[in-house]
């Protein structure tokens, strides 16, 4: 981008000194410092265009909620966004929707990556094009963005261990894990498996590798059942694509047990969605980490705006109760608030799971 241009008055070089010393000693990310892009990128139409949402899945009711939200999230912050598009959980296809969306000339970005390493094509593409980009859910690894609007995936994993870790007290425990392509399912892995380690040493891990496909799940979960009747406890890193599943392969095994009855197995999950509120208020899973679908949607149009506009952000609190970060990348992240979920606050009408129709 080029340098600010330099101001003709000295008293607008003060003024704006000034105004940006006072939003810094407040602390407020939104306060930012705005650049004037001019006609080197998208950024320099102030804000305004056509913005290109591109989704992982739509396998998934979390993901399908997402993309509920999206559209009503534009209408409200007054972005022109295009239909969205699915790449079905396939990274080259997700650079080839980023690619075809360029061409259709959009000012700006919302994407949520399916490989962290494997977006840098498609966010090198756009930064060629001038095009601000922002992640949803998934952080790249590298390559150019304007924000990644997340939850701390890290709390994830520990707040499941923690909750497993409180009510089995020893025995083997499994976790359904993510695509390790993705940072998700590397940080939710990680610290749930170093989590046990280090704080319920009684606790023997086994682990799953899933790469978010359904099937995968429930096959294998089949196997393991079948070596380690004796489970005690089971993590799913995404309730969304494997909550059927896991359930569905207990109650075949006459394994799905209530909570509170002799050999329940205790279930934490990750998402928040509809379905699995049912099942904790039905005592087949324990708890679940609510993942903010709706904010994910509202602040990932919010950030594109901004970039559209020049905005940019510091570290710190904001004032939407969340903390921007600045990851080892370098790259800001938003880190969204992301609640755990039992059943003593499960009809929490706050929740968006609770308010989905």
């Amino acid at each position: 981008m080029p340098a600010r241009t330099a101001r003709k008055h000295s008293r607008s070089r003060i003024t704006c000194a000034a105004a940006l010393a006072a939003c810094a000693s407040l602390l407020l990310p939104a306060c930012g410092s705005t650049k004037d892009t001019g006609a080197d990128g998208a950024a320099g139409a102030g804000g305004t265009g056509k913005v290109g949402v591109v989704l992982p899945l739509l396998t998934s009711p979390f993901w399908q909620s997402y993309n509920d939200y999206v559209p009503g999230m534009a209408k409200s912050e007054g972005v022109d966004a295009l239909k969205t598009v699915n790449s079905n959980s396939d990274p080259s296809q997700q650079i080839t929707d980023i690619n075809n969306e360029l061409n259709q000339g959009v000012k700006g970005l919302v994407v949520a990556p399916l490989d962290s390493a494997a977006i840098q094509a498609g966010l090198d593409q756009a930064e060629r094009k001038g095009v601000p980009v922002v992640a949803v859910d998934v952080a790249p690894d590298k390559g150019k963005v304007a924000m990644v609007v997340r939850a701390d995936n890290v709390a994830y994993g520990e707040k499941a261990c923690d909750y497993l870790g409180q009510h089995v007290t020893s025995g083997k425990v499994v976790q359904i894990m993510g695509d390790l392509a993705s940072v998700n399912g590397r940080d939710r892995s990680e610290a749930f498996r170093a989590c046990v380690k280090k704080k319920y040493p009684k606790l023997k891990v086994l682990e799953i590798p899933a790469k978010w496909e359904s099937d995968t799940a429930a096959a294998r979960l089949d196997t393991l059942l079948g070596a380690d009747p004796d489970i005690k406890g089971i993590y799913l890193q995404a309730g969304g694509v494997y909550l059927a599943p896991t359930l569905q392969t207990l109650k075949s095994k006459n394994m799905l047990k209530t909570a509170g009855s002799r050999g329940h197995i205790v279930i934490v999950s990750n998402d928040g969605i509809p379905q699995e509120f049912d099942a904790i208020r039905k005592g087949e899973i324990d708890a679940t980490v609510s993942q903010p679908a709706d904010a994910y949607a509202k602040y990932g149009i919010y950030y594109i705006k901004a970039a559209m506009a020049g905005k940019t952000f510091r570290p710190g609190p904001t004032d939407h109760g969340s903390t921007i970060v600045k990851l080892p990348s370098g790259i800001l992240e938003d880190q969204l608030p992301a609640p755990l979920v039992t059943k003593e606050n499960v009809d929490d009408p706050k929740l968006w799971g609770n308010t989905v129709k």
